[in-house]
C-alpha cells in the first residue's frame, strides 16, 4: 500500500530498490543490513521511493532474525511519516517565525521610545539653528558652519525616521497609487544614487495592480535597498527592479502567522552582489546589524523596510546566496481602488500669515523654538504648556485661526481630546499636530486617522510655513521671503494709529490668568505695552501709581464688575479710554459718562488693533467689534 507494487512484483527481490539512487550509491541500505547484523537493530529516517517515482519520508526499523544463534535473516517495518515530517517543519518554522515576530516587536518599542525623546532635541536643534542662519548667515564663514550643522540634524533625523519605520510606529498616510507610475518616477534618481558601474532594469509585468500605501515611504524603502544593492556591488554589476502581481494562497501563509493570504503586489530587488550566508539572513532585519566597514552604514536600511511593510499590512522575504547576489522580495496588498497622482509639489518661497496660532507644547524649549519661527513668519502666536491651559485660553474668547499641538504630553486630557474641545468651543478651528512619535494617539492601523494633518519632528523652517499655510489655506498666504515681523527684518508690527508703541499705555484686566496671558502677548505682538492685572482691585491700584492711556477690561470679575472698574479708573485717570472685552454685550445704560468701546470674545488681532484706533469724533459710548 505505501510502496505501490504487488506481491508477485516485490516477493525475490533485494530490499534497496525502495531506495533512491544517491542512498544506494553511498551504500546506506547495505550498512543498514550490516548494522543490524552486528547490533541486533537498525533505525533511522530517510528518503524511500515508491513504484511510480514518487518519493515519500519514511521511518524504517530492521530487526536481525536469529534461528540457534545463526543470522537466518531480517525484519523490517517501514512507517509513511512524510506527513509527519511536514507537519514538525511547519511548527518548527512558525515558532521561529514567531519568536522572530517577537523579538522584533520589542526592539520596536525600544527604539519607538528613543526616537521619541531624540526627535524633540533635534528640533530644537534645528529651530535654533535656522534663526541663527535668518539672522548672522549672511557671510560665509557662518553660512557654512551653520549649514554644516543643519546636514548633521538632517541625518539625525533620518536616522530616527528609520527607527520609527522599524518599530512600525511611523504615521503614514496611504493612498491608492499606481506602482508602476512610482517607480517611473524614481529612475533619474536611481541612476543618479547607484553611479555609472550599476546596470538598472525595471521589469513590469503587463496589467499590474495598483496598491494602497504610503508613496512617499515607499520611495524611501525603495531607495534604500538600491544603495544597500549598490554597496553589495563594489565594483560593478546589475540592479533589477521587477514589479508583478502575486497570490499568497493559504498554504504558503501557514508558515507565516502574521501574513494573510491573499492578492499583492510584488517589488523584487535583485542584485548581482557578494551575497549573504544562511547566518547573516538570520539577522539582515535587525536594526544596527549590518556587514559593512565601521562608518559606511547604519545597519537600518533593510529594518526600515521590514517595519514599512509590516506596517502597511504586506510581507518581506530574503533570498540570498554567496557569490550569487540576494533577492528582496516585498508583497503589498492589491488596492481595487483608482489610483492618485502623487507628484511632490516644487517648494516654493516662504509662505507667511498673520492667523493666530495657539501652540501647545510641554517641552518648553521645543515650545521658544516654534513660537519664534513662527512669530518670524508673520503669525500672531499665543503658547500652552500643557492641554488644561490649552483649553483655558481657548474658553477666554481670544480668537484663534489654528491650534498647534503636540502629540504626546504628559497629564490626563490627551491632546486629540483636548483638540476635540477645543473645536466644540471655537467652530471653525483649524488643529495641525506635531510629534516625533504618535504612540496610536492620531495613528491607528499604522495609518493616520481621517482629517488628521500632521506635522513630524523634525521639522525645518520651510516644512512648517508650508504646511501651516496648507492646513489654514493658502489664500492669505504671503510668498515673498519677508513678512509682518519677520526675524530677518528685525521690524515689528507698527502700533495701532501708526504712532510709537512706546506711546500708548495699556491696562489689561481679567480674572482668568490663561486669558489675561493671551491677550498681553497679543498686545505685545503688535507693538504695546501692556501692563496686567488679575482683578479689579489690582487694577485700581496699579491705576494709582501708573499713567495709562487705555483701559482693556473683561466684564465678568468675581470682586467688581468691569464697569464699575471702569466709572472708578474715569474719576481717578480722566480721558482715560475704556475697551470692554467679553462674550456678551454691554448694555447701553450700564456705561456712561466716559469714552467706551466693547471687543465682543473671541476677537481677532485685526479687530483688536481697530479697537485701539483713536476714537477721533466718535460719540461716547460707542461700541465696535461687537457682534
Amino acid at each position: 500500500r505505501i510502496k505501490g507494487y504487488t506481491e508477485g512484483e516485490i516477493i525475490g527481490s533485494h530490499f534497496s530498490r525502495f531506495y533512491t539512487l544517491e542512498d544506494v550509491g553511498a551504500g546506506v541500505p547495505f550498512r543498514g543490513l550490516e548494522t543490524a547484523r552486528r547490533e541486533g537493530r537498525f533505525e533511522a529516517e530517510g528518503w524511500r521511493v515508491r513504484r511510480d517515482g514518487s518519493r515519500f519520508f519514511a521511518h524504517v526499523i530492521i530487526d536481525a532474525i536469529y534461528e540457534d544463534g545463526e543470522l537466518v535473516g531480517f525484519a523490517k517495518i517501514t512507517r509513511d511519516i512524510t506527513e509527519r515530517r511536514r507537519a514538525g517543519e511547519l511548527l518548527e518554522q512558525t515558532q521561529s517565525a514567531l519568536f522572530q515576530a517577537q523579538k522584533m516587536e520589542a526592539l520596536g518599542k525600544l527604539t519607538g521610545g528613543v526616537a521619541h525623546d531624540f526627535n524633540n532635541v533635534l528640533q530644537v536643534l534645528r529651530g535654533n539653528l535656522e534663526l541663527l542662519e535668518s539672522r548672522h548667515g549672511r557671510d560665509d564663514w557662518s553660512a557654512e558652519r551653520l549649514g554644516n550643522a543643519i546636514d548633521a540634524v538632517d541625518r539625525g533625523a533620518k536616522l530616527a525616521s528609520q527607527l520609527l519605520a522599524f518599530g512600525r510606529q511611523q504615521p503614514l498616510a496611504p493612498v491608492v497609487i499606481n506602482p508602476a507610475r512610482q517607480l517611473r518616477a524614481l529612475d533619474d534618481l536611481l541612476r543618479r544614487a547607484l553611479g555609472e558601474t550599476i546596470e538598472i532594469e525595471s521589469v513590469v509585468a503587463g496589467g499590474l495592480w495598483n496598491t494602497t500605501v504610503d508613496p512617499h515611504h515607499l520611495e524611501n524603502v525603495i531607495l534604500n535597498l538600491a544603495i544597500n544593492a549598490r554597496d553589495a556591488m563594489p565594483d560593478g554589476g546589475k540592479l533589477t527592479l521587477e514589479l508583478s502581481n502575486a497570490t499568497l494562497d493559504d498554504e504558503y501563509v501557514l508558515g507565516f502567522p502574521d501574513v494573510a493570504a491573499g492578492q499583492y503586489v510584488m517589488l523584487a530587488v535583485t542584485d548581482t552582489g557578494a551575497g549573504m550566508s544562511p547566518e547573516v539572513m538570520e539577522r539582515a532585519f535587525d536594526p544596527f546589524f549590518t556587514t559593512k566597514p565601521e562608518g559606511q552604514g547604519t545597519g537600518l536600511g533593510l529594518s526600515m523596510a521590514y517595519g514599512f511593510v509590516k506596517q502597511s499590512g504586506g510581507h518581506i522575504r530574503l533570498y540570498s546566496e554567496i557569490g550569487e547576489g540576494t533577492t528582496v522580495r516585498i508583497y503589498l496588498p492589491r488596492s481595487t481602488g483608482v489610483a492618485v497622482d502623487t507628484r511632490s509639489a516644487t517648494p516654493g518661497r516662504l509662505k507667511h500669515g498673520n492667523e493666530t496660532i495657539l501652540v501647545v507644547e510641554d517641552d518648553l524649549k521645543v515650545q521658544s523654538t516654534v513660537v519664534e519661527l513662527l512669530s518670524g513668519l508673520g503669525y500672531a502666536v499665543l503658547k500652552a504648556n500643557n492641554a488644561d491651559q490649552a483649553l483655558t485660553i481657548a474658553a477666554s474668547g481670544v480668537h484663534i485661526d489654528l491650534l498647534f499641538t503636540d502629540v504626546v504630553m504628559p497629564g490626563v486630557l490627551r491632546s486629540p481630546e483636548m483638540a476635540r474641545r477645543a473645536v466644540q468651543m471655537l467652530p471653525g478651528l483649524k488643529v495641525l499636530f506635531t510629534s516625533g512619535y504618535t504612540q496610536n494617539a492620531i495613528v491607528h492601523g499604522g495609518r493616520l486617522d481621517p482629517g488628521v494633518e500632521l506635522l513630524s519632528k523634525p521639522y525645518s523652517r520651510q516644512q512648517l510655513a508650508s504646511k501651516v499655510r496648507q492646513v489654514l489655506g493658502n489664500s492669505d498666504a504671503k510668498a515673498d521671503e519677508a513678512g509682518p515681523g519677520d526675524a530677518r527684518t528685525g521690524e515689528a508690527y507698527a502700533p495701532a494709529g501708526g504712532g510709537d508703541a512706546d506711546d500708548l499705555r495699556i491696562l489689561v484686566v481679567d480674572d482668568d490668568v490663561a486669558s489675561l496671558d493671551a491677550t498681553c502677548e497679543l498686545l505685545m505682538l503688535i507693538g504695546m505695552r501692556p501692563q496686567p492685572a488679575a482683578s479689579a482691585a489690582q487694577a485700581l491700584n496699579t491705576l494709582a501709581g501708573n499713567d495709562f492711556d487705555v483701559l482693556f477690561t473683561d466684564v465678568v470679575m468675581p470682586d467688581m464688575s468691569g464697569t464699575e472698574l471702569a466709572r472708578r479708573a474715569s474719576a481717578v485717570r480722566p480721558g482715560l479710554r475704556v475697551i470692554f472685552a467679553s462674550g456678551n454685550a454691554v448694555p447701553l445704560d450700564e456705561a456712561h459718562g466716559f469714552e467706551w468701546s466693547a471687543l465682543r470674545k473671541p476677537f481677532t488681532l485685526d479687530q483688536l488693533r481697530a479697537a485701539l484706533q483713536p476714537a477721533d469724533g466718535q460719540q461716547a459710548g460707542h461700541r465696535t467689534g461687537d457682534g
